[in-house]
């Protein structure tokens, strides 16, 4: 039985491109974020990869992430669960801000420990471990249980709640973990074992 992942950070969105912190904030994807998810789904497809279900999260980026791949998949009618649970880690008084302008307003050392800690929240809003704190529970409940029964299963989410996830499938700890990075619209396919650990890993890049 193929116990079949993939997971997709969504296309460049347009506060990516500015650079801005965006969090739960829903900014569209910008048009090399639209052609970063359609190549997404255009590396599945000839990957030989299909799916029986789909998740993803409450904003427009990761939603139309996931329409974009599922087009070129031939898939578009594909059943989508969409949860707060997979959002973006909320960045809260840093949403809507320039990086830079955050540095400039409450340090460089500062905003870098926001950024890239694992247990260090910005002001009003959540750390990666506070994401991880929504991201796993779900992902045990209702993600896994599917995988394990043979449902191939696409998520396509954000790059903090899919580190979070990842921190999981890799075995990360919260040293490790803020490492480790993901480029938007690139799909990551995981094989687990009958125990749920990862049997294969691999990275669909271009």
């Amino acid at each position: 039985m193929e116990r079949l992942l993939v997971l997709v950070r969504h296309g460049q969105s347009e506060w990516n491109l500015q650079n801005l912190f965006t969090g739960w904030r829903d900014p569209d994807l910008t048009e090399k974020g639209v052609e970063e998810a359609k190549a997404a789904g255009r590396r599945l497809a000839a990957s030989g990869l299909g799916f029986d279900i789909a998740y993803t999260s409450m904003l427009g980026r990761a939603q139309r992430t996931l329409g974009l791949v599922l087009d070129e998949l031939g898939q578009t009618g594909l059943e989508t669960i969409k949860k707060q649970e997979l959002n973006e880690r909320d960045y809260g008084e840093l949403s809507g801000l320039n990086k830079d302008d955050a540095r400039a307003k409450w340090g460089e050392e500062q905003v870098h420990v926001w950024r890239r800690s694992y247990d260090v929240p910005p002001p009003g809003g959540e750390s990666l471990r506070d994401t991880g704190a929504r991201v796993w529970p779900y992902y045990m409940t209702d993600i896994l249980p599917g995988v394990m029964n043979g449902k191939r299963t696409l998520v396509a989410a954000h790059g903090n709640s899919l580190r979070a996830l990842m921190m999981v499938l890799d075995k990360l700890t919260p040293k490790t973990v803020i490492d480790l990075e993901l480029a938007t619209g690139v799909p990551v396919v995981y094989r687990l074992n009958a125990d749920t650990t990862v049997a294969e890993k691999l990275v669909l890049k271009g």
